[in-house]
């Protein structure tokens, strides 16, 4: 009985870490989704300040420049971030599946737990004596 109360403890707390541990790799889902927009959104302008021939001032194409190599930076420093963010969501669905297996085992110990308890209630009953009470028919 004591046995089956701090498994079912250890179950609720068991239950709790892969809640935790679920919402933990849903935010990191959520960050490769930032993370892969912000990237994209960072090589459409890329792509709109393309170099193009112009008449235009020099002044201009210098600031075109700067602001081409800025933006080249920018989706380095996002690739960078991408690639941080699909190691978290790696780390966290490992994480996930490490809770979810020490759940399962919780739950296993518990069913076993229940299975011995019914069999030990059935080879009590078994090893009873009989209480056999002969009833008659009112007379």
């Amino acid at each position: 009985m004591a046995h089956t109360r701090k498994l079912d403890r250890i179950l609720r707390v068991r239950t709790l870490q892969l809640g935790l541990v679920r919402a933990e790799e849903a935010r990191a889902n959520e960050r490769v989704v930032s993370e892969t927009s912000l990237k994209n959104r960072i090589a459409q302008l890329a792509e709109g300040i393309a170099p193009a021939p112009s008449g235009g001032h020099a002044f201009s194409m210098i600031a075109a420049a700067h602001f081409r190599d800025r933006l080249q930076q920018s989706a380095e420093a996002a690739d960078a971030r991408l690639r941080v963010a699909e190691q978290g969501v790696e780390r966290a669905a490992n994480a996930s599946r490490e809770a979810k297996r020490d759940q399962s085992a919780i739950e296993k110990l518990l069913a076993r737990a229940d299975a011995e308890a019914a069999i030990k209630a059935i080879r009590a009953m078994e090893s009873a004596p009989s209480v056999r009470k002969i009833r008659h028919d009112p007379c």
